[in-house]
């Protein structure tokens, strides 16, 4: 091919597509263009860059040269297209033209998950109860989370198989550490720190290497209570689950406990919840053994206390007729925006 007419063939195919993505009114219309002149593969730009080939030698630089110049006009027609169409421009918009005077769009917002939401309203029912809120550090020694909660070395809780221990910090020398697997650690914390009376609630994370199912969760969170006093008693324990969940569940809930066995209370309960015909396990409870009071500086013969733990998955599924806890760990938006 002759040099005259590459470049002749060159001006035309330049025009050509100037002139298209001119005419493009809308984004079907400019990418159908950016294809046919810019393609990859088959796009006519790319069809005459192998036409190089067929010039001359001696007119090699020249045809390189303009078929450079082409393809950054044919690339600056479509950025400029590409920018009409980004600024709403009349001539490239589609649908109907902007009228303030309509009523805006709603945005899709999100909200706080189910858990969380469950987790501030039993705030505010404890709170209601006279209890305040006390928090605590996930990763804890084995004082906190066993010895001081009355659970001897050779227990069964405190097997590694059954806990999250952390090996790094023993590398440090900073001696066993673990993921907390109960939030009575918080009720040891707050204890040395305060006399009595005490009267709070902790809430949040705790870990066991538990296989995930319906009702286990290797993360999961729990509500704590304490009530350390002068002449409490099982009376007073009973009175405010019975509290708790009427103002949670609404209607008529009755409360049973069923005689059970915990290091870090004596005489210990389970706690079972009767809603709508159907007593559902909910977690445990107890007086606080005399041997966790010593543990923090307390007399048992001056003062008494009762503790409850429970399960925030399993008060939030039974509210809600969840079958499933996994649920709200899936992030399923299409489960997550019933609540």
């Amino acid at each position: 091919m002759s040099l005259a007419s590459f470049l002749a063939e060159l001006d035309a195919l330049a025009a050509e597509a100037v002139k298209a993505f001119a005419a493009a009114m809308d984004a079907a219309a400019l990418e159908a263009a950016r294809v046919e002149y810019l393609g990859a593969k088959s796009g006519k730009l790319k069809d005459a860059q192998k036409g190089l080939g067929t010039v001359g030698k001696d007119d090699k630089p020249a045809a390189g040269k303009k078929f450079n110049e082409v393809k950054q006009a044919v690339e600056a027609a479509f950025a400029a297209a590409q920018e009409r169409a980004g600024s709403g421009d009349a001539a490239v918009s589609s649908g109907p033209p902007f009228d303030p005077s309509q009523p805006g769009a709603r945005p899709r917002l999100g909200h706080l998950h189910p858990l969380t939401q469950t987790i501030d309203e039993l705030k505010d029912i404890m709170g209601r109860l006279g209890f305040s809120v006390a928090q605590g550090p996930e990763i804890e020694d084995e004082r906190h989370n066993f010895e001081a909660l009355n659970i001897p070395q050779a227990h069964p809780a405190r097997d590694p198989l059954e806990n999250f221990y952390l090996a790094t910090a023993e590398k440090l020398g900073a001696g066993p550490m673990l993921l907390r697997s109960q939030t009575s650690t918080v009720q040891i914390r707050v204890m040395e720190a305060q006399r009595p009376p005490v009267r709070i609630i902790s809430l949040g994370r705790v870990y066991r290497p538990d296989t995930a199912d319906a009702t286990h969760y290797p993360m999961f969170h729990q509500i704590e209570g304490l009530l350390v006093d002068k002449h409490v008693t099982m009376a007073d324990l009973k009175s405010t689950l019975r509290l708790f969940a009427k103002s949670y569940f609404g209607g008529e809930v009755h409360i049973r406990f069923r005689p059970s066995f915990f290091p870090f209370t004596e005489p210990s309960v389970e706690v079972d919840m009767q809603w709508h015909d159907r007593w559902i396990e909910m977690g445990g409870a107890g007086m606080v053994d005399p041997n966790v009071l010593r543990a923090v500086g307390y007399d048992p013969d001056e003062v008494s206390g009762f503790a409850f733990g429970l399960g925030v998955e399993r008060v939030c599924a039974r509210r809600h007729h969840v079958t499933d806890i996994r649920e709200f760990y899936r992030n399923d938006v299409r489960f997550l925006e019933q609540f």
